[in-house]
């Protein structure tokens, strides 16, 4: 019995010649993608929760809430994984969408300085309010 199987190459002859084969690197984003959206979830619930009983109480009555040190530790904590997942997700769809590496790159960096800024933002303004 012959074997007539032909077993062709995955790569293309242009990436055989430059070596290129799986960069390997988007498993992290991937998997960081989901840890954070599972730490989000409960965040979130407590969040949309919390925002909902201050409705209606008055501008210090939210002020002392942030206060709290429970209540700043988990809003500093929704904050900085809400920004990094939107971070990653962004980056995500500029990859995939984006023609031309100059573009890309920008892109990304942009997206990661935004995100870095509004996040330092919104957690020194909580540190303002709960320190």
């Amino acid at each position: 019995m012959s074997d007539n199987s032909i077993k062709f190459p995955m790569r293309t002859p242009l990436g055989r010649v430059r070596n290129l084969g799986s960069a390997k690197g988007g498993t992290h984003h991937w998997w960081m993608q989901r840890v954070t959206s599972i730490a989000l979830l409960p965040l979130t619930l407590w969040f949309v929760f919390s925002a909902a009983s201050l409705a209606g109480h008055s501008f210090e009555a939210t002020q002392a809430w942030i206060a709290r040190p429970f209540n700043a530790v988990l809003l500093l904590a929704t904050i900085g994984l809400s920004f990094y997942h939107a971070a990653i997700g962004v980056q995500v769809v500029i990859e995939d969408y984006t023609r031309g590496e100059l573009a890309r790159q920008g892109g990304i960096l942009a997206v990661k300085a935004l995100c870095w800024i509004l996040a330092l933002m919104a957690g020194l303004a909580v540190l303002r309010i709960a320190v």
